[in-house]
């Protein structure tokens, strides 16, 4: 039994994605992909917006290297959330 690319917004179809997440009223802040055969109209994204995303990508990136986080040892939510926020404390205080 498969899917359809319409109702997963991982979906491969790059304009059934960006109509979901439309329909959410999430915004879009992901370049173009660099392959293209046509040129990508200028479409007005917020450039700064763009330009400040690498913080969050970051951010979760740090929280790879605990690696109680990344395989999930943990059964119950509340378990894991605790992890995760001694996690997010532990990365906080590095950065001061």
């Amino acid at each position: 039994m498969g899917f359809r690319s319409d109702s997963i917004p991982g979906g491969r179809c790059e304009r059934t994605r960006r109509g979901v997440w439309d329909e959410r009223g999430v915004k879009l802040i992901a370049p173009h992909r660099r392959g293209r055969k046509r040129k990508a109209p200028q479409d007005g994204r917020e450039p700064r917006r763009y330009e400040r995303h690498w913080k969050v990508e970051r951010y979760f990136a740090w929280l790879r290297f605990f690696r109680r986080l990344v395989t999930r040892y943990e059964v119950k939510a509340e378990n894991f959330l605790g992890f995760l926020h001694l996690a997010c404390a532990l990365i906080l205080m590095r950065q001061f």
